[in-house]
C-alpha cells in the first residue's frame, strides 16, 4: 500500500517546539523521523526527532516501550495511527505540550545511535547512471551487464560495521595487488572512496520460505536513511573476482541516525517508468500501485571536509548533487520483492542499501571513483586542496532532503563519518 498525503502533511502545520518551524530545517512537524538516544551511558530509547530535540517516546506516554523494534513490528496502520497521535500533541496549541515538554531533550544534551539493531545487511546496485560509469571504466564496449535491466543486483554485507553518523574509523589494511606484480602485498589502501546511497530499513518480518508480493512490499518497510559504503578500491579490485566485495567492503559502512518513515515520504511520490527501449520488469516486479508512485524524490548531496579545512575553519566543500528519483533503476517495492522471492525471511532492522545513487552528468557522480574517473583527473577543492582518493583526516558528509511546491521541505539529517590513519598492524 502506498502512502497518502493527509492532515499530518498540511503545509501550514505549526509545532510548540519552536526549533521545528524554521523552514530550512530538516526536522518539522511533517517529518518525525524514529530513532535513538540515550543519557549517562543508560539504555537506548526510542524518539523521533522534532526541531533541534528528540522526543522519549515511552516518557511521554505515547509508547508503551522505549524498544524501537516493537514500535516497528508494528502493522502499517498502527504505524499511521502513531504518526497521528505524535503529530496532534506536537502541534502549537496542544493540550499535551506541558506534559511532553519534560520528555524533550536538546539533541546537543544527549548521545544519538544507530536508529535500531540492523539484523542484516544487503547492498544493492540499483545506481544505474553509477554502473553505467563504472562500467565504462573496466568495460568500454560493454557497460552494462546483459542482467542489470533484468534482475536487481545485490550482495550480503556487514552488518557489525554499519555505524551511526559521526563516528570514526581506521583506514583499512588489505591484500593489495599493484600493476606487473608478481604478488600480492599487505597494506593500507590507497584507493579509499565513499559511495552515496539510501538505507532501507526494514519493519515488518516475512517468514522463511514465504515471498513478499510487491503490492504488499512497502508495508514492510518502515523508513529511509542516508548511508556511506565506504570502499576500498584497491582491494576491491584484486578480491572481487569471482565473488564479488568482502574486505574492501566491509570495515564500514555509516547511516544517518534517523529512519525518514514512508508515511513522512508520501507527498515526495513520483511514478516509475523504464526508459524507452528498456525491458519491462517480469510480473513479480510490477504493479499498478508501484508504476503510479513507486519513485521517491530524494534530492541528494556529498560534502568534503578535509583536516585543513576544520583547521582553518572553513566550509565542507561540495562535491556532488544528484537525486533517488533520476538515479535508481529499481524502486523500494521491487527490491523487496525480490530479495524475498526465493523464501528469504527479512526481520524488522535490517538494512537494504540502494548502491550508489549518481546523476546522469558527470558532475553527479556519487563516488570519488567516478569524479575523478578512477583518480586520473583530480578534483580541485576550493581551498586549493586535490582528492583523487580520500586522504587521512577527511570527513565525508551526506544530506538529502525533500522538497515540492504546497509542502514543508524534510530533510534526512547528516549523515558523516572521518577517516583515521591506518593501524600499524
Amino acid at each position: 500500500m502506498i502512502p497518502v498525503v493527509d492532515a499530518t502533511h498540511a503545509a501550514n502545520l505549526a509545532s510548540w517546539v519552536e526549533s521545528a518551524n524554521d523552514p530550512s530545517g530538516d526536522f518539522p512537524i511533517q517529518n518525525l523521523p524514529f530513532g535513538r538516544f540515550r543519557r549517562d551511558g543508560a539504555g537506548w530509547r526510542a524518539a523521533v526527532a522534532i526541531g533541534d530535540c528528540v522526543l522519549d517516546l515511552q516518557a511521554a506516554g505515547i509508547t508503551a516501550t522505549a524498544d524501537l523494534a516493537e514500535v516497528m513490528r508494528a502493522s502499517p496502520e498502527d504505524r499511521r495511527r502513531l504518526r497521528h497521535t505524535i503529530s496532534t500533541g506536537l502541534r502549537a496549541g496542544s493540550e499535551h505540550a506541558a506534559t511532553w515538554r519534560a520528555a524533550l531533550h536538546r539533541k546537543a544534551d544527549v548521545e544519538i545511535g544507530l536508529p535500531c539493531d540492523i539484523g542484516d545487511y544487503t547492498d544493492f546496485y540499483t545506481g544505474i547512471h553509477h554502473a553505467t560509469t563504472v562500467g565504462k571504466l573496466f568495460r568500454p564496449d560493454n557497460p552494462l551487464l546483459p542482467n542489470y535491466r533484468w534482475v536487481p543486483i545485490g550482495y550480503h554485507g556487514r552488518a557489525s560495521s554499519v555505524l551511526a553518523s559521526g563516528h570514526e574509523f581506521h583506514r583499512p589494511r588489505g591484500q593489495l595487488m599493484g600493476p606487473g606484480a608478481a604478488a600480492p602485498v599487505l597494506g593500507p589502501t590507497a584507493r579509499l572512496d565513499y559511495e552515496l546511497e539510501m538505507g532501507i530499513v526494514i519493519a515488518t518480518s516475512n517468514a522463511l520460505g514465504e515471498p513478499v508480493a510487491i503490492e504488499a512490499a512497502e508495508d514492510h518497510v518502515f523508513g529511509l536513511t542516508l548511508l556511506n559504503d565506504w570502499s576500498a578500491r584497491d582491494i576491491q579490485a584484486w578480491e572481487y573476482q569471482p565473488l564479488g566485495p568482502f574486505l574492501s567492503k566491509s570495515f564500514a559502512t555509516t547511516i544517518s541516525p534517523w529512519i525518514v518513515t514512508l508515511d513522512a515520504l508520501a507527498p515526495f511520490r513520483e511514478p516509475f517508468r523504464r526508459p524507452d527501449g528498456d525491458p519491462e520488469p517480469l510480473p513479480y516486479l510490477d504493479s499498478p500501485a508501484n508504476r503510479a508512485a513507486g519513485v521517491v524524490g530524494v534530492e541528494l548531496e556529498v560534502w568534503l571536509e578535509t583536516k585543513r579545512m576544520r583547521e582553518a575553519r572553513e566550509s565542507p566543500a561540495l562535491l556532488s548533487r544528484s537525486s533517488f528519483r533520476d538515479a535508481a533503476y529499481w524502486t523500494l517495492a521491487q527490491l523487496v520483492a525480490h530479495h524475498t522471492v526465493n523464501g528469504c525471511n527479512l526481520r524488522a532492522g535490517d538494512l537494504l542499501g540502494t548502491g550508489t545513487l549518481s546523476g546522469p552528468a558527470p558532475e553527479q557522480g556519487g563516488s570519488l571513483l567516478e569524479l575523478t574517473r578512477a583518480g586520473q583527473q583530480p578534483l580541485k577543492l576550493p581551498n586549493g586542496e586535490t582528492r583523487a582518493f580520500l586522504e587521512d583526516g577527511d570527513s565525508v558528509i551526506l544530506r538529502g532532503h525533500c522538497q515540492r511546491e504546497g509542502y514543508r521541505r524534510i530533510g534526512f539529517g547528516e549523515c558523516r563519518a572521518t577517516v583515521l590513519p591506518a593501524r600499524n598492524r
